[in-house]
């Protein structure tokens, strides 16, 4: 696999997806005051059921999709940290777009912790926009859609 391929994950691959959510996602531990959703996900689960999809050898990215009724859920988003400013989580994104309209599906959802302020800068400039704002137990979430045409 080169750098540049996509590619469903496999049983294999789930300690490293495990370790690029968790180094992903730790700098914000601090900051929310808690351990972000991601974090704490069935990997195994989520492979096995073929949502998740990784980039990179090794894995430096991934994406983590559910496909609903009306719309394509983004569960999780992960770029390691050793490899942000490469364009992964724009092809990532991307990738997000393209699976969803070989499903058929026309929208696009996600949310965010409110406190991960620099997704609020980066899923507009994709075309999401915001759906709406919610408090949903201990985590205050922004939650995004994207129409595809």
């Amino acid at each position: 696999m080169t750098d540049e391929e996509i590619r469903s994950a496999v049983a294999a691959d789930v300690p490293v997806v495990k370790a690029v959510i968790d180094a992903a996602f730790h700098p914000y531990i601090e900051r929310i005051g808690l351990v972000p959703a991601p974090m704490e996900a069935d990997h195994a689960a989520n492979v096995a059921a073929g949502r998740v999809f990784v980039t990179g050898e090794p894995m430096t990215g991934l994406v983590v999709v559910e496909e609903r009724e009306d719309h394509l859920y983004l569960d999780i988003i992960a770029v390691h940290p050793d490899a942000h400013g490469k364009g992964i989580g724009r092809r990532l994104l991307h990738f997000v777009d393209a699976r969803a309209r070989e499903l058929g599906l026309l929208e696009i959802r996600l949310l965010t912790n409110a406190l991960m302020w620099e997704n609020q800068k980066i899923y507009p400039r994709y075309g999401y926009e915001v759906a709406e704002r919610r408090v949903e137990g201990p985590y205050d979430r922004i939650h995004y859609r994207k129409r595809l045409v």
